[in-house]
This record gives C-alpha cells, structure tokens and sequence, in this order.
C-alpha cells in the first residue's frame, strides 16, 4: 500500500520494567521490542514510520536509525500526555500526500504481518468507514480497554479500564489492542479534538473510535491475543522471549535444521538446511550455521560463521569468529573475536584462541593459548603451548609455518617466526626466529642429582616437625 505511513508510539516511561533502559529497548530474541513492529509495518508496505519517542529518546533514535536508516522518523512526546497526545505530536512528520496511517505500539514484538495485512487490506476495501482496527479476545482482559458493541453487533466505541462503569463492562474479553488502520484526513481533524476527560486526564487515542463510528463506521478485524499483545513488565518481557523462540526454532525447522529443546536463538540467526542444533545451545547476533553443521550441546555462539560439516563439540564458545568447512572445535573450546579456523583444523580441548588463524588442517588439540598467530597449513600445536604475545604494552603476533611441529609445553615469545617444517622440541621457549627445517631446543639442561631424593625428604620432614613444635608452644 503506497499511500501507507507508519506511526510507532514508542515514547511510553514503561515504569512498570524498572529499568533504566528505555522499555521499547529491551531485547527479544536478540532485537529490541521496538524493532518488530517497525519491520512489520514497513514490511506490509508503509513507505516510512514516524517513531514517536520520549524517554531516552537519544538511544532509540541511534539504534533505530542503524536499524532502518532514513525508512524512520522521529517526533518527540515530551511530556507523555496519553496515546491521542503522542499522535498529535506524530502529525508535522507525516507525508503531506499520505492517505492512510497504520498505528502501531512500540511494545508489541510479537506482532506479525498477516495480521497487518488484513488490517490495511480491510482498511483499503471500505470508502466510508475512516478507521479500521485489530481487535483480540483474552482470558484476562485487566488493564484492557475492552470493545463497546451495540444491538447490532458493529463496534461502537472502546472504554478504558479505569474508565469501566459497570461489572458488565469489567466481564468483556474482547479487548482493543491498538493496531488502527486509519483515513489521514479523518486522524488530522479528530486527533485535534480529543479531550482529556477522564480518570487518567489524558488524550486517549481510542476515542477516535466513537468518533470514527458517527464519521462513517469502524471496521473491526479479529486477531491472535498471542500476536498482539504488549510488554509492560519483566515478566511479560520472560513471556514474549518464550513466545518468539518457539517462532524461530520452528522456522529453522521447517527450514531443514534440526533444533533441540532448550536451545536459545536470536531471531538475527540463520541456519541452513541439515544444520544440527543441540539442546541447550544459545545462538546469538549475526551468526550462520553451514549446512550439515553440528553444534553440539551447551554451545554459545556469537555474530559468527560456522562452516559446512564443522563440528563444535560440547560446551564450545564462538564469538565473533569464523569456523571453516569440517573444522572441530572443542569440547570446552573458546574461540575468541577475530580467529579464523580454516577448513579441517582442529581446536580441542581447553584450547583459546584470539585473533588468530589457523589455516587448512592444522591442528591445537589441547589445553593451549594462541594469541595473535598465524598457523600455517597442516601445522600442529602440543599441548601446553603459549603464544606469548603481550609485553605489557603492546601485542605481537607469532607465525607457525606450514607443516610446522611445535612440541607440548612450549611458550612462544612474540614477535616470532617459525618456518615451514621447523620442529620446536617439548618444553622449549622460543625467542628466535626459527628457519625452516631446523630443530629449535630451548630449555635448561637438565640435572641429576645422585641419592638426593632420600636427604631432601628427610630435611623437608625435618622442618614440618618444627613447625608443628612451634605451633603448639
């Protein structure tokens, strides 16, 4: 719908998060609530959304303009005079040309397309009725404002909660979510003659539908309370992250991954089919896992990539980092930002790596540090290693070359060079460039001491016996 804008209210002191954290900033599923409602909106077909912001309004606009670039707006509500004010301040920023406003909440995540869709279509199908809205039956309408109907069924306005008259009112389950699908012309002109008549003496947006049924009627379109409902609270917030898994995990299914239970997905996540997700493995940012990868159990992975048929044994953590084709990481691996693990590379376990990449085969199969290295093709680290790559001061880099063998227990003290088939032996510290090759040994010779063992045990008993002498005194 080309004639389509927008207008998020999204300015709301959410008092009830007790947070200093704007409410619409909260996340779901890796995305703060704001950024669902917006992407639905554009998505059903607004040209732009004019976000009405208020609280905090310098990190909603930062993270909203990074989100949607110039597809959003912003208009200020400063003070929060109700949902009809936070409007009014809307109108200056809506194209001139626009024909109909789509009024969506800030708070809303879980609000879906089709659900929308039906909304503008229904809207776009009446040339009388100025207003069309979702309207959704709950269990516990408390906190509401419920659906007035007449005689004869058609909506004829909506009465807040506080504002119920009667116990019949108080027992309506049908109840107004806030989604409208609204005439341009008709919200300019009632917009501007809402009153603040009422328990909260506010400008309440949903008079504008008593007046929409004397303009020409109100189209009402049936929702899912599950889709439409808003986050006030922490505990809501807990409800919607549980809802919004449930949407992911079952998208990558359908998609052709398999999802274990208990497993966490950021909705920015992508998998690819016959991609295989444990239980318990939390998947956040930008990441994408392969085909036929597998994460196994405990897993956290963060804006990386993992390569097709890469295996993450358990309790594997990813951060910022590409894992290559058939690479196996872990079990308790912790590949940290900027490593870059090629194709067929090992990474075992309690191996660290930062800032480093292993090219095509090589291999770190235990308990070992590699910072700011480069390890060349088909190399192999023993376990223990070090690279020692801070002073201090600064950080520097080690380079292994390819098919380079570098024994268990060895610290490389950066900057350093290993070359292509040079072997460092068990044990050693490495301050010199090793050419390629050559056999690198650098330990302290060792010692015998012929019948020490008994005498140095017999003076170490010696002085425990004095110590406890001492103690008793």
């Amino acid at each position: 719908m080309s004639d389509l804008t927008a207008v998020v209210l999204a300015a709301g002191l959410g008092k009830r998060m007790k947070s200093q954290l704007p409410k619409v900033l909260h996340p779901v599923a890796g995305r703060p609530l704001v950024h669902y409602p917006i992407a639905a909106a554009l998505q059903v077909g607004a040209i732009r959304a004019v976000v009405v912001v208020g609280r905090g309004r310098q990190q909603v606009e930062a993270y909203l303009q990074k989100a949607f670039g110039d597809r959003v707006s912003f208009a200020t509500q400063e003070p929060q005079l109700g949902t009809g004010h936070a409007v009014l301040q809307a109108l200056p920023s809506l194209p001139a040309d626009a024909s109909r406003i789509l009024i969506v909440y800030g708070d809303t995540p879980l609000l879906v397309v089709s659900d929308l869709d039906r909304l503008c279509e229904a809207a776009r199908g009446s040339a009388d009725a100025p207003l069309a809205m979702l309207t959704c039956d709950v269990s516990s309408p408390q906190g509401y404002g419920r659906i007035l109907r007449g005689s004869d069924g058609k909506v004829i306005g909506i009465r807040e909660d506080r504002d119920l008259r009667s116990d019949a009112e108080r027992a309506l389950t049908e109840v107004n979510p806030g989604m409208y699908c609204v005439k341009a012309s008709f919200l300019r002109e009632a917009v501007a003659r809402l009153k603040a008549d009422n328990a909260q003496g506010e400008y309440y947006l949903t008079d504008l539908v008593a007046m929409a049924v004397a303009a020409g009627g109100v189209i009402d379109v049936p929702g899912s309370p599950s889709n439409l409902v808003g986050v006030n609270d922490r505990c809501q917030l807990a409800q919607a992250e549980e809802l919004m898994q449930a949407r992911i995990i079952e998208r990558m299914r359908l998609g052709g991954a398999t999802v274990g239970s208990g497993a966490v997905i950021d909705d920015t996540v992508e998998a690819e089919p016959d991609a295989r997700i444990e239980s318990n493995v939390v998947l956040r940012g930008a990441t994408r896992i392969g085909e036929s990868a597998h994460i196994d159990a405990g897993c956290v992975i963060t804006d990386s990539h993992i390569g097709p048929g890469a295996w993450l044994k358990p309790y594997s953590i990813v951060t910022s980092s590409r894992v290559g084709a058939k690479a196996q990481i872990g079990p308790f691996a912790h590949l940290r930002p900027d490593s870059d693990i090629g194709e067929e590379a090992h990474v075992g376990n309690f191996v660290e790596t930062k800032k480093t990449t292993m090219h095509r085969g090589s291999k770190a199969n235990h308990l070992a540090y590699l910072g700011d290295g480069e390890i060349g093709e088909g190399a192999n680290i023993g376990a223990g290693t070090i690279f020692c790559n801070y002073d201090g001061f600064q950080k520097h880099k080690t380079t292994i070359g390819k098919g380079a063998f570098i024994g268990s227990d060895s610290q490389l003290v950066a900057p350093v060079v290993v070359g292509d088939n040079a072997y460092v032996g068990t044990g050693s510290t490495i301050t010199k460039d090793v050419p390629q090759d050559a056999l690198a040994i650098g330990r302290a010779r060792q010692e015998n001491k012929e019948g020490y063992a008994a005498r140095l045990r017999g003076k170490l008993a010696a002085a425990k016996a004095a110590a406890k002498a001492a103690d008793k005194k």
